[in-house]
């Protein structure tokens, strides 16, 4: 991993904004920065190639375009956690998966295009995987802006 300067910390903490609705937004945040456009799309590519950037990319707001989001845990047995976490994330409705050491050790979200969805993924990956997938539906959503400054 190549070490951050401080266009790559200015280039990260902007990318946290919204870009410009523009034909060519990188071109308006090279133009921002002083630079080319084919510098920021390097350096966001090498950012991504190090694993600073894990994911860049818009945010779709599933339940606003008649979709929705879910939070759900299973409880998988150390020998078996490999093989359904590969099951798991092989659905395309799945938006990320995380372990956690506790009895319930994989949490992951699902993105469906419709409510019902949610129940028949669900239905389908305890089918697949053999083991039960506890949903988590949102109750109240709370924007908190999360930002990380590098």
């Amino acid at each position: 991993m190549s070490e951050l300067d401080q266009l790559d910390r200015d280039l990260i903490n902007r990318l946290q904004d919204d870009l410009s609705l523009d034909h060519h937004p990188f071109k308006v945040l090279a133009k921002e920065f002083g630079i080319t456009e084919e510098e920021v799309l390097t350096r966001i590519r090498q950012l991504r190639a190090d694993g600073v950037l894990t994911r860049f990319g818009p945010f779709f707001d599933a339940h606003a375009m008649g979709g929705d989001f879910c939070l759900c845990a299973m409880a998988i047995p150390e020998e078996d956690f490999e093989t359904v976490l590969t099951k798991v994330n092989a659905r395309p409705e799945v938006a990320h998966n995380y372990e956690r050491t506790h009895r319930l050790n994989m949490w992951f979200v699902l993105a469906c295009e419709t409510p019902e969805a949610i129940g028949q993924v669900a239905e389908a990956i305890e089918q697949d995987t053999g083991y039960k997938v506890l949903q988590f539906p949102k109750l109240q959503e709370f924007y908190i802006g999360f930002r990380v400054a590098a």
